[in-house]
């Protein structure tokens, strides 16, 4: 049965490389569809694949680029859709712009998700820190570029101190709880049987 909500969330997911911040929205997102919600999950590799292959790894850059996603994502949430957002987002100005464009019509939800960079670099899923730090890759966050760790996020998930599965847990309860009783109706609420 599909869960009708008049006006979605936007939950952004920011973190260093490799902490976590896709499999985590990824998973949460499963957890909600199968609960009958629409969700989506826009990610940055698929992000720059597709709608935004222009962007590029500069501070100015990097601003346009999620300011354009932040567009994407209130889209989206006013219609009634879930969005996971999955984005590196290093810079906190940059981030409380994306908050002001999606809260003016949806619910936004900042989840840091915390992982030091010594584990990141002992992930390197992508082998992008490897390249990184052989000064390969410009403007690497956490490597030649900053990360600034939100200051008052949320949510936050420690990635290296609590499992994939309770993090989950814990991502989709603080989604739901966003989410009021009248917005969760079901889509054979409004019709005659």
């Amino acid at each position: 049965m599909d869960r009708c909500l008049d006006r979605g969330v936007v939950v952004w997911l920011t973190g260093l490389p490799g902490s976590g911040k896709t499999t985590l929205a990824t998973r949460a997102a499963a957890v909600l569809r199968e609960k009958g919600y629409r969700v989506e999950v826009l990610d940055g590799d698929w992000v720059r694949k597709t709608i935004n292959p222009d962007a590029g790894f500069t501070r100015e850059e990097r601003r346009r680029h999620l300011l354009r996603v932040a567009w994407i994502a209130r889209l989206l949430a006013r219609n009634g859709v879930i969005v996971f957002c999955s984005f590196v987002s290093p810079y906190r100005d940059v981030r409380r712009e994306v908050r002001r464009i999606v809260e003016e019509e949806a619910p936004f939800l900042e989840v840091y998700v915390k992982c030091p960079l010594e584990e990141c670099i002992r992930r390197d899923p992508k082998g992008l820190y490897r390249r990184a730090l052989a000064g390969e890759i410009k403007h690497f966050t956490g490597i030649s570029d900053p990360y600034e760790e939100p200051e008052n996020p949320d949510l936050v998930l420690d990635t290296v101190a609590v499992g994939v599965e309770e993090n989950t847990r814990r991502l989709v309860e603080a989604v739901e709880g966003l989410l009021s009783p009248a917005q969760s109706r079901d889509s054979l609420g409004d019709r005659p049987r």
